[in-house]
């Protein structure tokens, strides 16, 4: 947002950023990224970003802005861990009866 980036773009700039590493990771490792898989992981990270974002719009002091969305992706993914969220995963097509 520093740079004239809007809401919606930064949003997605600080989610791709949170998930990059760990994308590389696995890929370097020559695993299935995880945030392709079920985990609450993106979700997750775009939550915080959004958060950080918003606290910008309302112009709370940037550290509080970053704090609150660092606890608000830490809360959200610790919860789906420990409660086992996951997100929905596309199956094969149904045949129909014919």
């Amino acid at each position: 947002m520093a740079f004239g980036a809007g809401p919606v773009a930064a949003t997605l700039l600080g989610m791709l950023t949170a998930i990059g590493g760990g994308i590389m990771r696995d890929i370097l490792v020559m695993e299935i990224p995880s945030v392709l898989r079920t985990e609450l992981y993106a979700v997750a990270a775009l939550t915080g970003a959004a958060m950080v974002v918003l606290g910008r719009m309302l112009h709370l002091p940037p550290p509080a802005a970053a704090i609150s969305g660092a606890v608000l992706c830490f809360a959200l993914r610790f919860t789906a861990m420990r409660r086992g969220w996951q997100l929905p995963t596309a199956g094969p097509p149904q045949q129909s009866g014919e």
